[in-house]
């Protein structure tokens, strides 16, 4: 192993830990916050909240494009040490998401305000205080479009001690959130939309700051470069249909499931998305970082360690979500029922076909970032965008035809299934990724792994009563089962040996 490819791993070692150190403290406070403003505002007020602030994140999709293009082109510009070329980037894409956050507004204030007054279902007496969210998100959408360039920044240079020390500060004022909620007597869900955005500011001040106290680059210039704008808006014209795709699946099906059912199974969902966001923040922060260094092995041109680490990435991306799923996916009622006082109906099957649409996901985010790091992404975002944007339509149709509302997760499901496999195909003439090496290194070991580490907690599951201790049993068995089979079945010989050294160092370091 060379030394770049050590200092390498350790970078993304180290990474790694101080992202699970932020992940555990913000999950730990985010779970009892969420409890808390759900029983102060009620199930109804809280599923308002989740629904109007989606109209605004339905917008998204136009920023959600360019900030695919940002990280990017900033991570790429750094990989190959060009100081000058990185300040126009960043120059660039400011200027860039200070038009977007003028759409945003625009949007907001024609389409969101014409869609909450005329096609959203919520009671006449809470639609001033809907007014004010609508309000609220918009112009914290503003603060987080703005905030881009400058959270990239981070994530390129590998800075993630920022993001880690930034999100405790976050978390803890939005544990001080709840205590103000309970203490003030003015509208609720208005005073916590207010709260949230005063906090969203503050954040983005943080970045800044930290920003442009360690990075040259992010001290802002003023250049206009007419071919890297070019350039770069049309990467992200491209990137806009697998960002519409996204953002249609998450709040278009939360708007059709309000227009359908009504605000109570937006809350269902809302709290169905917590669970599933917070178990998947094992995964992000693992992703996050890995991901750079896939960007910059492609920039060096080092294709062999880019393929290392795609397949790395993506079997061990799955098996962290796994290793937390799989409890929760058997004991979602008792978890759902300890955490919550009140669990409106449809979470428990919202959220175990969620996090296994989640499992399908992790194995496609080392393909999308191979393929933002090429730039050449007309073609596979075009198709599958295409195939994404279906969701919303075949999701209609299923509910038009009197289906349940978790028709629209199922198919959600399929059609992520279905794009995993179009991914492949369509990545494999831009980096030389092999079909065949990708089902050996990372479907073979995934498939294993599910086949064998179910049975055991499957049969404790299913032949125990209901109750506390077969929580503990499942769980514990879950952890076992997983953990052996993917070390054993997952994990190649090299990487046993590595995780071994790593499991035993640690040991002998607490031993002393």
């Amino acid at each position: 192993m060379s030394n770049q490819t050590s200092d390498n791993n350790k970078r993304i070692a180290k990474n790694t830990l101080l992202l699970y150190f932020r992940m555990l403290f913000m999950m730990a406070v985010s779970l009892f916050t969420s409890r808390v403003v759900l029983n102060t505002l009620g199930v109804e007020d809280y599923g308002i909240y989740n629904v109007v602030g989606g109209i605004v994140a339905m917008f998204g999709f136009i920023n959600g494009s360019m900030s695919s293009a940002t990280q990017r082109y900033i991570t790429f510009a750094l990989g190959k040490g060009d100081k000058n070329r990185l300040q126009t980037v960043f120059s660039t894409t400011l200027q860039i998401h200070t038009l977007i956050a003028g759409v945003i507004v625009l949007l907001g204030e024609t389409i969101g305000l014409w869609f909450l007054y005329n096609k959203m279902q919520i009671p006449a007496d809470r639609m001033d205080a809907a007014f004010w969210v609508l309000q609220c998100s918009i112009i914290a959408a503003v603060v987080m479009i703005i905030s881009v360039p400058y959270n990239a920044d981070i994530v390129a240079h590998e800075k993630m001690s920022a993001f880690a020390y930034i999100s405790i500060l976050e978390v803890v004022l939005k544990l001080a959130i709840v205590y103000m909620l309970l203490v003030f007597s003015f509208d609720k869900l208005v005073l916590y939309a207010f709260l949230l955005l005063a906090i969203q500011i503050l954040i983005r001040f943080c970045y800044s700051y930290y920003c442009n106290k360690h990075f040259e680059e992010t001290k802002y210039k003023h250049v206009w470069d007419k071919a890297l704008f070019k350039e770069m808006t049309g990467f992200a014209g491209w990137s806009m249909f697998g960002n519409l795709a996204a953002v249609l699946f998450g709040q278009g099906l939360n708007m059709l499931l309000n227009v359908f059912f009504g605000p109570v199974v937006n809350a269902a969902r809302g709290i169905a998305v917590q669970v599933q966001n917070a178990v998947q923040q094992f995964v992000l922060n693992f992703q996050m970082a890995l991901n750079p260094q896939i960007t910059k092995t492609y920039a060096q041109g080092e294709m062999q360690e880019m393929h290392k680490l795609m397949y790395r990435s993506a079997r061990f991306s799955f098996f962290l979500l796994f290793f937390l799923s799989l409890p929760v996916l058997f004991e979602t009622k008792f978890i759902l029922t300890v955490w919550l006082k009140i669990v409106p109906d449809n979470t428990v099957v919202f959220l175990r076909i969620m996090l296994c649409t989640s499992l399908i996901y992790t194995l496609s985010n080392p393909l999308i970032i191979a393929n933002q790091a090429t730039g050449k992404v007309r073609k596979y975002q075009a198709i599958c965008g295409i195939i994404l944007l279906m969701i919303l339509p075949i999701s209609y149709i299923s509910l038009r035809l009197g289906l349940p509302a978790y028709s629209v997760f199922i198919v959600h499901f399929l059609m992520e299934s279905l794009t995993q496999v179009v991914r492949m195909f369509l990545l494999r003439p831009l980096i030389g990724i092999r079909i065949r090496d990708y089902l050996r290194y990372i479907y073979s070991p995934v498939l294993w792994v599910i086949a064998v580490s179910v049975i055991l907690p499957a049969f404790v599951y299913f032949n125990m009563e209901d109750t506390v201790i077969r929580f503990f049993m499942v769980g514990i068995v879950c952890v076992l089962s997983v953990s052996l089979t993917a070390y054993t079945l997952g994990l190649s010989s090299n990487e046993r040996v590595f995780v071994k050294a790593k499991a035993l160092g640690m040991l002998h370091k607490f031993s002393k």
